[in-house]
């Protein structure tokens, strides 16, 4: 972890959640040494993601919580996990996107974060069943209409039951994308591995998200590292019915060589060289 006392809050919690998951846990005088920061702060910051529920405060530290396959997080639970890798995720999957294409962009913070980005590619047709990515294209053609200017596309937003991840999901859902045809959909995954495809805690989301990626040309999945070889409850796809995986640079060498063998496209923010499929 950075020795570095100006990391912003967000950052050194997500340093701290990074660092729980991958020895298993951490003690207090440890962080604060990394960190360079306070034994208080650190505190501050075991008591911020212990109320999110991702790590469990033990005497003098902090342990990993065991999820079950059926956990499904809040969406501002998992906005602090990977703030930065998302962000690039979204900023390199968003060129996957042809100005005056039709676009599907399924829930999850991921593809919020792609949401921003699509802003900025002109004349696209844009379908969603989340609330958030819903209000990134209304905010602004808000904004843009306050200055008169046009506006990014419209999100055309499915009904359907709210999740903990702001996604409608359901019957209703399902039959408003059975009926469209979209160049490409961009879906986020609770989990991806080889055995159980792309994942999800939600059944209902889960049906959902099947219908999405029946209803397009290409599928993108966009995943952070953190992603792989994690499986949620129930499958939605299987790994050779995507074209291409957009994850960022923390995905270690071995995940790759194993994703290189099962799709055509793998794409890694923040890396030359790195491509997906047309």
């Amino acid at each position: 972890m950075a020795d570095n006392r100006n990391l912003l809050a967000e950052q050194r919690r997500a340093l701290i959640l990074d660092e729980v998951r991958r020895r298993g846990g951490v003690r207090v005088n440890e962080l604060t040494r990394r960190l360079s920061v306070s034994d208080m702060t650190v505190r501050r910051d075991l008591d911020v993601l212990a109320r999110l529920g991702m790590v469990e405060k033990v005497h003098g530290g902090a342990v990993p919580v065991v999820e079950a396959s059926g956990h499904e997080p809040g969406f501002e639970a998992k906005s602090s996990l990977e703030p930065t890798a998302k962000e690039e995720i979204g900023r390199a999957a968003a060129r996957l996107a042809a100005p005056g294409s039709a676009v599907a962009l399924s829930g999850g913070t991921t593809t919020c974060a792609l949401a921003r980005h699509l802003l900025e590619v002109p004349d696209l047709t844009v379908v969603t069943n989340s609330l958030r990515v819903a209000d990134v294209f209304h905010a602004a053609r808000q904004a843009a209409a306050a200055e008169g200017r046009p506006g990014p596309a419209a999100a055309v937003l499915t009904g359907g039951i709210r999740t903990p991840s702001d996604a409608l999901v359901g019957p209703v859902a399902d039959q408003a994308i059975r009926s469209l045809h979209v160049d490409v959909v961009f879906v986020g995954v609770h989990g991806v591995s080889v055995e159980a495809g792309l994942t999800t805690p939600n059944l209902a989301e889960a049906e959902t998200n099947r219908r999405l990626v029946e209803a397009a040309r290409r599928v993108v999945v966009v995943a952070d590292h953190t992603k792989w070889g994690t499986v949620g409850l129930s499958s939605f796809a299987r790994l050779d019915e995507v074209d291409t995986l957009v994850t960022d640079a923390g995905l270690p060498a071995g995940a790759r060589s194993e994703i290189a063998e099962h799709l055509p496209g793998l794409v890694v923010a923040g890396e030359t060289g790195s491509g997906g499929r047309g």
